[in-house]
């Protein structure tokens, strides 16, 4: 995903280390280096705090735009909306659940679980979904309401 070299370009920029980043979302400094490392793959929900932390955007973190914040973002993600989102990118695919779900190489109750606003999306879903289908996860996480499509990979 290659977030985790970001994440420690805006750790060091600041001058923080890995135990005063890891006591920010309430992990371990050895679980926050696996984070950084990409060892391990970081929950949205600590991505989310880091991202509001570092006054950065999740789409600039997983590189796929070089604009460090969106205007009139919010600071949480709403996992109901999120789910009303990926059900509206899934069905502008006019896709059922179960074709989604294999697209993105999960089993069809989890994507039932996220449109529902039960599960929030997990990160490397998330990163999927985004890159297979061009969708800012910002937009998709609620964070910002304008939807925004992100630039094709060049293969």
């Amino acid at each position: 995903m290659h977030y985790g070299l970001i994440l420690k370009q805006l750790r060091e920029r600041i001058g923080l280390t890995l135990v005063e980043v890891s006591k920010l979302i309430n992990v371990s400094d050895s679980l926050y280096s696996r984070y950084e490392k990409e060892k391990q793959t970081i929950p949205i929900k600590h991505l989310n705090t880091l991202c509001n932390y570092f006054n950065v955007s999740i789409d600039y973190i997983f590189s796929f735009t070089n604009i460090k914040n969106y205007n009139n973002s919010s600071k949480n993600i709403n996992i109901k909306v999120s789910g009303q989102r990926l059900n509206e990118l899934r069905k502008e695919l006019n896709y059922t659940q179960d074709k989604f779900a294999k697209k993105i190489s999960v089993a069809r109750s989890l994507v039932s679980e996220y449109e529902n606003g039960n599960f929030l999306i997990a990160t490397s879903t998330l990163y999927t979904i985004c890159t297979k289908y061009n969708i800012s996860a910002d937009y998709l996480l609620g964070r910002i309401d304008k939807k925004i499509t992100l630039k094709k990979e060049e293969n």
